[in-house]
């Protein structure tokens, strides 16, 4: 699963790389226009995300019998723009992570499915070139509630610091890029973004979130910024 997120997102930044230099007058154009105005927006995050676990050591052992989930975010996302090719972007949203392994695996023997609900922050810098960005930075994530679906029955995970239980926070880091179509009154993002867990979730075995995120923004442009610097 990590070496197919990794090609999707390769895949990705190559496409968008192509869209925006595919364009020269208009990405001219752009840079011409954007060289007086910062950018700020605030848009709305809805989005459908593959996930899946990184097990550490165990990872290669278990990676027959990994099996990627879809999950959800659900939240905003606030761009602040610093100078016309410098932004800061903060988000904030409810987030649906998980992994399922197949049955026969070295870790539980069982199908596996386990959930995670999180809120999450990012906060990632974000550089402009012409309608094409990249951006990169850390996360912080509050697991709220969790459940684990082992063949037919299912049960709650509990989060505290006994051997068989999960953490509460976990740090991480985004990072990707998009391109940016502008309309009169609106800036449609395409983005794509890789999800790297940097801390364990579980106490009694190695579990980092992992997750490729595909996402079509509806930004509007936002008047109060006192961040920008024109």
């Amino acid at each position: 699963m990590k070496k197919h997120l990794h090609t999707g997102l390769i895949l990705g930044m190559i496409i968008l790389t192509k869209i925006s230099f595919s364009q020269p007058n208009e990405v001219a154009e752009t840079k011409i226009k954007s060289s007086r105005v910062t950018e700020t927006y605030l848009d709305v995050v809805l989005n459908v995300v593959g996930t899946n676990f990184n097990y550490g050591k165990s990872n290669s052992a278990l990676a027959s019998h990994k099996k990627a989930v879809l999950g959800a975010q659900v939240g905003v996302s606030f761009q602040a723009g610093i100078t016309p090719r410098v932004s800061l972007v903060s988000e904030l949203y409810f987030f649906m992570k998980g992994g399922e392994l197949k049955a026969g695996n070295v870790l539980t023997g069982a199908n596996t499915n386990i959930r995670l609900y999180t809120l999450e922050l990012p906060v990632m810098a974000r550089v402009h070139m012409g309608k094409f960005y990249l951006n990169a930075g850390p996360s912080i994530a509050y697991n709220m509630y969790g459940s684990q679906k082992n063949e037919n029955s299912t049960s709650d995970l509990l989060f505290n610091s006994s051997i068989d239980n999960y953490k509460r926070w976990e740090a991480g880091v985004q990072l990707g890029g998009g391109y940016t179509f502008h309309t009169k009154k609106k800036a449609i993002r395409l983005d794509i973004r890789y999800n790297y867990g940097l801390t364990n979730i579980a106490n009694s075995s190695e579990m980092y979130n992992r997750s490729l995120i595909l996402a079509l923004h509806f930004a509007k442009p936002w008047r109060i910024n006192p961040l920008a610097r024109h």
